[in-house]
């Protein structure tokens, strides 16, 4: 039987499977030392775990998802919610491209969806239109995604990126400075305005650029930024709506994509509040009520019996 024949197998046993998971695992989540070399664009590859006892409800999911060094081959699907979920048929985005750079290459968080590798490739090629040589990636996710070990709440679906506040360098990095080049902040030392200097016009038009992407549900970036785009937008004001002032992202902005059409058990977080967010839910974040201490003590580990069905069963949990 040739390949395409077993792919064509899986996915129709996927599917069926997919459809009886699909409702547990929205039940199951509430809405609210080197690397090896991941596979190129658009290869499926097995799931090689390393060879580890079979994991457990209680274990902590990040560990046994940061172990996953492939993606599963299966159809590409985004499972669960942006911070509780996994993906499979994740495919890598490349280290390099002609108007991007990847950063932070040890780790291993090159993953996504298809739609996400797609999103990043397009973005970058249009670098060149809003006045930059390219962009520098950050994280996407991990080969199953899934909770990480550090750095992320979400990350997890395949849907998410971040893309830095820095213009790509001529010439390119090498791979060890890819590890050592420290981000660059967009705001003044004492964090109080922005800092001209660092966030330019033509990154201001990288994020509306993206903003305007009809496969962005939204884009983080912190207060600051937020305002001083709605301060230098124009007429035509609709994509500020996506942009969504949070704390941090200073040093980069992130983009959530929606839940594409092929992932009937992701689930999509709630469209933002109408008009372009420049009003009251702005102010909001210049007021001490953010930065408050929060109640109700640290979060909940998410460990693997918390995890969407399909999730678990990527990981072999029992």
């Amino acid at each position: 039987m040739g390949l395409h024949h077993v792919r064509r197998a899986i996915g129709v046993l996927f599917g069926a499977a997919l459809a009886l998971l699909a409702v547990a695992a929205v039940q199951a989540e509430p809405i609210a030392p080197a690397s090896p070399e991941p596979p190129p664009y658009g290869e499926l590859a097995l799931v090689p775990l390393p060879p580890t006892a079979p994991p457990r409800a209680d274990d902590l999911a990040s560990v046994h998802f940061g172990a996953a060094p492939a993606p599963s081959l299966l159809p590409p699907r985004s499972v669960g919610s942006y911070s509780r979920g996994c993906v499979t048929g994740a495919v890598a985005l490349p280290a390099d491209g002609p108007t991007w750079q990847a950063m932070r290459l040890s780790r291993h968080r090159r993953f996504g969806h298809p739609v996400l590798v797609d999103f990043v490739e397009d973005l970058a090629a249009a670098a060149p239109g809003v006045g930059l040589r390219g962009i520098l990636v950050g994280d996407l996710g991990q080969p199953l995604g899934g909770p990480l070990p550090f750095g992320h709440a979400s990350h997890q679906i395949g849907l998410d990126v971040d893309i830095w506040f820095a213009e790509m360098p001529e010439p390119r990095l090498d791979e060890a400075a890819r590890e050592t080049v420290p981000f660059v902040s967009t705001l003044t030392p004492d964090g109080s305005a922005i800092d001209r200097e660092h966030f330019t016009p033509a990154l201001a038009r990288l994020v509306e650029q993206a903003a305007r992407d009809e496969r962005v549900a939204r884009i983080f970036v912190h207060p600051l930024i937020k305002r001083a785009l709605c301060e230098g937008a124009g007429a035509d004001r609709g994509w500020l709506r996506r942009v969504r002032p949070w704390y941090g992202h200073y040093e980069h902005f992130h983009v959530r994509l929606r839940c594409p059409a092929d992932s009937p058990a992701c689930i999509e977080q709630a469209a933002p509040p109408a008009g372009d967010g420049c009003g009251d839910d702005l102010a909001y974040w210049f007021t001490p009520a953010p930065y408050a201490p929060k109640s109700g003590g640290p979060a909940k580990p998410l460990t693997v019996g918390r995890m969407p069905p399909l999730c678990q069963s990527l990981i072999g949990a029992r």
